[in-house]
């Protein structure tokens, strides 16, 4: 069914924002199950509706105009409103969702995720789940446009109005050595600046927290290496080349070179952070918190009780927040 003149459906709106987000008129089709006239279609009757184009199809991908930017944002307005609409009329059944746009950090993508998903598709039969993984500060963007309905993240520089947080766990900042570098029974600070620092990215908000805190420390290290991935950073650590600051859940994502490393607490004054699941204050009612407890026993038998066998002095620092 076309749109008439003058006036437009849900269902145009839902188009324009996937072929946005998509880039190509192809894959917005894929992504809605749609064929690619009907969305080009319903596009054009969209466009005519308004007056205005909204996308610059001249492009690859697709942009939208200085209009479409400003459509684009009451768009996903009025779809978050419809989506929370359904939620609240369905009076908390999950089998009637339709659609849940969840947001990881990356910490989370290969073991707490998988488990998540199938435990919320046990509920929520009828829902199509869209799944995104990247660092904080991009899915709290995401958030804050409503282009995602869920989030779990980091912490954050500060804490804004429209959130609703569930906090969910706290790990402890840890040192990853090469293994025997270190006598862990002499000075381990002096012995530790003596090899070179591997640094996480400061343009990621872990390597601004490290790069925070050792400032406050009033400790410089020089800078020869940076990365934002757990995996080289580690590796270069397990073949003796320095050492570096990271997490449980860091070290974990890359523990295949846990018989090279050793993990040891911080020499100088302790720093942790949080993970919180994060929604729109008001949205979907009860959903976000029955998110965050689908999540708490995933974290404790995928990540905390793994980490405890292997490092068990982390016990009381690496725990569930209520």
């Amino acid at each position: 069914m076309v749109d008439t003149p003058n006036k437009f459906s849900l269902w145009a709106l839902e188009i324009f924002v996937a072929s946005v987000e998509e880039g190509t008129i192809s894959a917005a089709a894929t992504r809605l199950k749609a064929s690619a006239s009907t969305v080009s279609q319903h596009l054009s009757n969209l466009e005519a509706a308004l007056g205005t184009e909204l996308l610059d199809r001249s492009t690859r991908p697709m942009k939208p105009t200085k209009m479409g930017q400003m459509f684009l944002r009451r768009a996903r307005v009025i779809l978050s409103e419809v989506m929370q609409a359904k939620a609240e009329l369905a009076q908390f059944d999950h089998s009637k969702m339709v659609r849940l746009r969840l947001g990881v950090i990356d910490d989370f993508d290969a073991d707490i995720t998988p488990a998540l998903m199938k435990s919320l598709a046990r509920k929520m039969r009828n829902c199509r789940f869209l799944l995104e993984s990247g660092n904080s500060y991009t899915l709290t963007s995401d958030l804050q446009s409503q282009a995602l309905d869920v989030i779990v993240t980091a912490d954050l520089d500060n804490a804004q109005g429209w959130m609703d947080i569930y906090p969910l766990v706290t790990e402890p900042f840890i040192v990853a050595a090469p293994r025997g570098a270190v006598d862990q029974g002499g000075d381990v600070q002096e012995q530790l600046f003596k090899l070179p620092f591997v640094r996480y990215s400061s343009r990621e908000m872990m390597g601004r927290q490290i790069e925070t805190h050792l400032t406050r420390q009033r400790i410089s290290l020089p800078n020869k290496f940076e990365f934002n991935n757990y995996h080289a950073i580690l590796s270069l650590v397990a073949d003796g080349t320095g050492w570096t600051i990271t997490t449980p859940m860091g070290f974990l994502r890359a523990q295949r070179f846990m018989d090279s490393i050793d993990l040891m607490p911080l020499p100088f004054k302790s720093m942790s952070r949080s993970i919180s699941l994060i929604a729109q204050k008001g949205a979907m009612d009860r959903i976000p918190a029955e998110i965050a407890e689908a999540l708490r026993p995933a974290i404790k038998a995928q990540m905390i009780d793994k980490m405890l066998e292997i490092t068990p002095w982390l016990e009381q620092k690496f725990r569930l927040l209520p």
